[in-house]
């Protein structure tokens, strides 16, 4: 049997446990495209880059749920690369056999850390591979695949099952997962209104989001091996195109990443939408694409188009003051961001 600890469990929001320290990693538009820094309330100094770098756009980062690897999905071939992590870069695993067959968009370890899911262009849009120290021989592809490009992959807290976010409806496609693709449940009843660009399962498993480019911008449905009824939207929507949805890790609040200002809605989470917390006091600059919270809850990370390319704020069912910017920004446009678990 594999035990999963969770964020939640690892860095409890009460009872005196020290504030999360670790690390921060930001994929990129440009030349190094991935970026991570020692975080502790603040950002450290850059780590040195990767001695070979992913080879264009990094889209979409994630650290291994041991912390020793870290994944980016990248726009060129081989559109996916991991590295050993320890403090820094460890010499770049080799390619898998069969790569993807187009642009790494969205990345993802399984919770056991024992398979690696990239969602990517072209069919069939998603690959899922096994993973220890290096990839194993790809999975084969789910028997009905996501209709139109992968943009976005997350695997459930118990690791059974696996979620695309895909350009063409149903716009979100679902299969059990046990070492391999089961049969792709059922769409939901009321389809998200646009192209899925993030999603995310709630910490319990109990809720599947999808962030989407047409209005409300973000549906949320109950999950239970299937999609039931979809929640009533928020009473205040995010302003424009969802492009990334994160969870607390308590599941007390639910982030959009958005287009158009102020390009980050957070609300309260309860099997429904909340109010809508205060917008920050300093606003991401240009478009936002994705948004975490650390392992303890305690912070929230928006990736943007513009300087400074990351945005962080302590978090406590709102905003606090925003962190103060990197020293070596990240090159380019902020595309993806993960906190160190």
């Amino acid at each position: 049997m594999t035990w999963t600890i969770t964020p939640q469990q690892k860095y409890p929001t009460s009872g005196g446990v020290a504030p999360y320290s670790g690390d921060i990693a930001v994929a990129h538009a440009t030349s190094p495209f991935i970026s991570v820094y020692p975080w502790s309330s603040g950002f450290g100094t850059k780590y040195s880059d990767p001695a070979t770098l992913p080879t264009n756009t990094g889209r979409s980062v994630a650290f291994s749920p041991d912390g020793a690897d870290i994944a980016i999905a990248h726009s060129t071939s081989p559109y996916i690369s991991v590295y050993p992590w320890s403090s820094g870069f460890g010499t770049k695993y080799s390619d898998p056999a069969t790569l993807p067959t187009g642009g790494g968009n969205g990345v993802a370890f399984s919770p056991s850390g024992a398979d690696i899911a990239v969602a990517h262009n072209v069919s069939p849009s998603i690959s899922v591979y096994p993973w220890s120290s290096g990839f194993g021989t790809k999975y084969s592809d789910p028997a009905t695949l996501p209709a139109g490009n992968g943009n976005g992959v997350a695997f459930s807290p118990s690791g059974s099952d696996i979620a695309v976010a895909n350009d063409n409806s149903p716009y979100i496609s679902v299969y059990p997962w046990s070492s391999g693709f089961g049969t792709k449940y059922s769409d939901p009843a009321t389809l998200p209104a646009g192209t899925g660009n993030g999603v995310a399962f709630s910490p319990s498993g109990s809720d599947i989001a999808v962030a989407h480019t047409t209005t409300p911008f973000i549906s949320v449905y109950p999950w239970s091996s299937g999609f039931g009824t979809k929640y009533s939207d928020p009473a205040s929507l995010p302003s424009n195109t969802g492009n990334g949805v994160a969870f607390s890790p308590d599941g007390n609040d639910i982030a959009v990443a958005h287009g158009g200002s102020p390009r980050i809605a957070v609300y309260s989470w309860s099997s429904g939408f909340g109010t809508r917390y205060s917008n920050p006091a300093t606003l991401p600059l240009g478009n936002s694409t994705s948004v975490t919270f650390s392992p303890d809850g305690a912070d929230i990370a928006v990736t943007h188009l513009n300087d400074p390319r990351v945005s962080v704020y302590p978090w406590s069912s709102g905003f606090g003051t925003k962190y103060s910017d990197p020293a070596t920004l990240p090159t380019g446009s902020g595309l993806g961001v993960a906190f160190l678990p």
